[in-house]
């Protein structure tokens, strides 16, 4: 198939690409108050420490699109054990690292066009070469998010995925 574009029912433009979304930060971040969270929270472009005892890096979880080579992309955060963490942090600025782990973590961060609470969802994070941010892996579960990523999605599912994401829908 050629490539991704469609025109969207909320605002009539058209899109070109698959699209991806993701968050500058996990979740859990929410639950500091804000007049602390500089103190308490130490947030970089892809790892975060809050308290120094709360551990979360940030990976992707592709999703493969029908027809498509390109997979969709949910930027995402996944809390690890500070053995994890620190292991990750060693092998962080390497070229070649794709031979250390998988690390078990729970998902950190949650998507509105799911009808369950994606958080807490336990994954495998997937270190990658050459500086590509890891892939996380869900557990298999009946969790739509976890079937869309072992299933894959349609061009019609994207779509809505982009539209609820970006206008509310």
């Amino acid at each position: 198939m050629s490539d991704f574009k469609f025109k969207c029912n909320c605002c009539g433009e058209i899109h070109e690409g698959i699209p991806s979304f993701g968050a500058d930060y996990p979740i859990t971040v929410l639950q500091i108050p804000e007049s602390e969270r500089e103190e308490r929270v130490d947030l970089g472009s892809d790892d975060c420490v809050i308290d120094e005892k709360d551990f979360y890096i940030r990976g992707c979880i592709e999703i493969p699109v029908q027809g498509y080579e390109e997979p969709f992309v949910w930027g995402a955060w996944v809390s690890l054990s500070e053995e994890s963490f620190l292991k990750y942090v060693e092998y962080f600025g390497k070229e070649k690292r794709s031979h250390v782990g998988p690390f078990f973590g729970w998902l950190c961060s949650d998507y509105i066009v799911y009808p369950e609470q994606c958080l807490n969802l336990k994954t495998r994070v997937h270190l990658r070469d050459n500086g590509i941010r890891p892939f996380i892996e869900l557990e298999p579960t009946e969790h739509l998010l976890a079937v869309e990523q072992n299933r894959g999605i349609s061009k019609e599912r994207l779509i809505e995925i982009y539209e609820t994401t970006m206008h509310g829908k």
